[in-house]
C-alpha cells in the first residue's frame, strides 16, 4: 500500500492537528492514497471523547507552571500526555481500501509497535481488554484514533525518551492507575529518536503488508 510520509519534527498539538485534517482532505478527494505523520509534541494534556476531567490530578496552577496545555480531543479514550520524548505518529489512511474494521486497524497499529520494539530487543504485548502496548505491567505505548466516513486520523504515541515520564504522572492515563515506562528505561541506555524514525517507518510498512496481505508500495 503506497503512502506518504510527512515528518512534522517536533509541533504544537493545534499545528499537528490542523495538518491532519489537511492531510484528511488530500486522500478523502483522492489527491493522496494516504498520509502517515511522524512528529513529537510539545507538552501537552488530551482528553479524548469519554474522558473524566477528573483524570487530570494536577492543578491548573501546577500544569501552567510546567507550561503543559490541555487540549479536547477528537480521538477515542481518556486523558493522555504528549511530549517531545515520544515518537507520535498519526496514519491518515482510507480503510476501504484495507478492511473496514476498526478494531483491527487499532491491532495492526499495536502489533507494528510491538514489531518495531522487538527489533529493539524488547518484548512487548497487549493485554487482553485494553488498548495500547505492555511490557509485564508497564504501558509503553498508547493508540486512539477516529474515523470518518472509513478514514483514520489520530493514532498512536511510543514513550522513548525518559524525559516525559514525570509528566504521566499528573493524569491517570487512559483513566487506570498505571506505571508508564520508555524504551530508554528498558534497554538502560540513551535512545536519539530522530535516528529511530527510519527504522520505525520501515517496521510499519512492513507490519502493514503482513498484516493486512498488501504490498507496501513506498
Amino acid at each position: 500500500m503506497n503512502f506518504q510520509i510527512f515528518d512534522l519534527g517536533i509541533s504544537d498539538y493545534n499545528t499537528s492537528l490542523k495538518f491532519q485534517k489537511e492531510t484528511f482532505l488530500k486522500v478523502q478527494s483522492k489527491l493522496i492514497p494516504a498520509g502517515l505523520i511522524i512528529n513529537r509534541h510539545n507538552p501537552v494534556i488530551t482528553l479524548g471523547r469519554l474522558a473524566d476531567r477528573n483524570n487530570i490530578l494536577a492543578s491548573d496552577e501546577l500544569l501552567l507552571k510546567n507550561n503543559i496545555r490541555v487540549i479536547n480531543s477528537e480521538r477515542g479514550g481518556d486523558a493522555t500526555y504528549h511530549g517531545p520524548g515520544q515518537l507520535t505518529v498519526y496514519p491518515i489512511f482510507d480503510l476501504k481500501n484495507l478492511e473496514k474494521d476498526v478494531h483491527l486497524f487499532m491491532r495492526f497499529l499495536e502489533q507494528a509497535m510491538i514489531d518495531f520494539l522487538s527489533n529493539m530487543g524488547v518484548s512487548a504485548r497487549r493485554i487482553e481488554g485494553k488498548s495500547g502496548v505492555w511490557i509485564k505491567n508497564k504501558k509503553i505505548a498508547s493508540v486512539g484514533i477516529s474515523i470518518r466516513q472509513w478514514i483514520t486520523f489520530h493514532g498512536i504515541s511510543l514513550n522513548i525518551t525518559r524525559e516525559d515520564l514525570k509528566n504521566f504522572k499528573l493524569i491517570r492515563p487512559c483513566g487506570m492507575d498505571v506505571e508508564m515506562t520508555c524504551l530508554e528505561s528498558e534497554l538502560n541506555r540513551a535512545v536519539s529518536i530522530d535516528e529511530l524514525k527510519n527504522s520505525f517507518i520501515e517496521q510499519f510498512k512492513q507490519t502493514l503488508e503482513s498484516f493486512y496481505c498488501v504490498t507496501a508500495d513506498n
